[in-house]
């Protein structure tokens, strides 16, 4: 009985002298690491014989710690901002429209940069949302219902409208592209649209458009609305396919839509797109054919992506400058948005008069009403901040997890 209670003893003694040297080493490396790092910043000509003799003896912490910052500067480069010149940015541009118009099947996809005139931040630019949160910054919500369909979305709906772009496929929830008039069948948003909700219990699922943004009381891995379906009285839920959720929705998604388009693309055109998560979606790129039999890509981005590599042509400006000369060189007018016009107010399907509250996101108004709207929203002053949704949700939760 001695013998086995000394021999535990002595066992668990060895483990706690086994982990207080892994401790002790472990801050004896974080230590190492440190002193190195600090005669590396030194310059060449102010390192002491005693400096140069430990840098020789911790060349693996040397090597290291060159690799760690030769990463962070081709990170930071990455995100650096490009603007092509007056002349570089024409010439491109030039080729492009001669690309287009050379084109059998064109397929576009965007990004949250082709939004930003819309006072709709970005996620990966210099004041994107994501940039911000890494850099532990609060980014305050705001109700993109107000935003309206930019001069770059507006050129996409007239490059369908005459027939030279055959397919949209938008990572983006805000809605403007449908808003800007671009039909149904000719666009996929994969990652949903904030003003549509539907009703997955019904077969086909049943669609419903609203004026306001739906996703009020949404969240990642919840998506009832709240609201009921008139035929089923199930539940409705929102369009939206978060981060780590698979988008399984037939429509506003149209995953078949988009698929069928770039296999029969002969080019493809990239808006406003970091294109870091486009890349995953493989039934995009044709990536199984000989590269000579793939669609030529073009890309207008600031920033890199992991596309450019791969790209017929990188344009390095802001979407609507670009889509603006393109137009130009086209000899095609600009289109402009009109309210009036705004296709949702004939598709959007009313509340019942027992949901009129089920909300309180400010709703899309016709002209005729915009004017009375804004009196009653200067009254009511700037005291209520807006919460949850698709968008703002999504800040809070990253900036938690960051946290944690």
């Amino acid at each position: 009985m001695d013998v086995n209670t000394n021999s535990g003893s002595s066992a668990r003694a060895d483990k706690k002298q086994q982990e207080k040297a892994r401790i002790i080493q472990r801050e004896k490396q974080r230590q190492t690491v440190k002193t190195v790092s600090r005669l590396l910043q030194k310059a060449e000509g102010e390192r002491t014989q005693e400096d140069r003799a430990l840098l020789q003896e911790h060349r693996d912490t040397v090597q290291e710690l060159s690799r760690r910052q030769s990463r962070r500067s081709l990170l930071k480069r990455k995100q650096e901002e490009v603007f092509d010149d007056a002349e570089n940015l024409k010439a491109k541009v030039k080729q492009l429209a001669e690309a287009l118009q050379q084109a059998k099947h064109v397929v576009i996809y965007t990004g949250a940069g082709i939004s930003t005139a819309a006072s709709i931040p970005d996620y990966r630019g210099p004041n994107g949302v994501w940039t911000q949160l890494q850099k532990g910054r609060s980014v305050s919500a705001s109700d993109l219902s107000r935003a309206e369909p930019t001069l770059t979305h507006m050129c996409i709906w007239m490059l369908h409208k005459v027939k030279m772009v055959q397919h949209v496929v938008s990572q983006n929830c805000d809605g403007l592209h449908l808003r800007s008039g671009l039909p149904r069948h000719a666009l996929s948003e994969l990652h949903g649209n904030m003003f549509i909700e539907v009703c997955d219990s019904c077969c086909p699922a049943r669609e419903f458009i609203r004026l306001f943004d739906v996703t009020e009381r949404t969240a990642l891995h919840r998506h009832g609305t709240g609201r009921l379906c008139p035929q089923c009285r199930a539940q409705l839920r929102d369009t939206i396919v978060h981060f780590s959720e698979r988008g399984t929705l037939e429509q506003p998604l149209n995953w078949k839509g988009a698929a069928e388009a770039a296999q029969q693309a002969d080019l493809i055109l990239c808006l406003g797109s970091s294109l870091k998560v486009l890349k995953k979606y493989s039934c995009l790129w044709c990536m199984n054919r000989p590269a000579n039999k793939r669609p030529k890509l073009y890309i207008v981005n600031l920033q890199w992506t992991p596309k450019d590599n791969l790209a017929t042509l990188k344009i390095h400006g802001k979407c609507d400058a670009v889509m603006g000369l393109l137009m130009e060189e086209l000899g095609l007018g600009v289109p402009l948005y009109n309210r009036s016009q705004d296709p949702i107010f004939s598709l959007a399907k009313p509340l019942s008069p027992q949901e009129q509250k089920s909300h309180t996101r400010e709703e899309i108004t016709p002209p005729s009403d915009l004017e009375d709207a804004s009196r009653d929203t200067q009254a009511q002053g700037e005291a209520t901040a807006v919460q949850g949704g698709w968008f703002g949700r999504g800040y809070s939760k990253a900036r938690r997890k960051k946290k944690t």
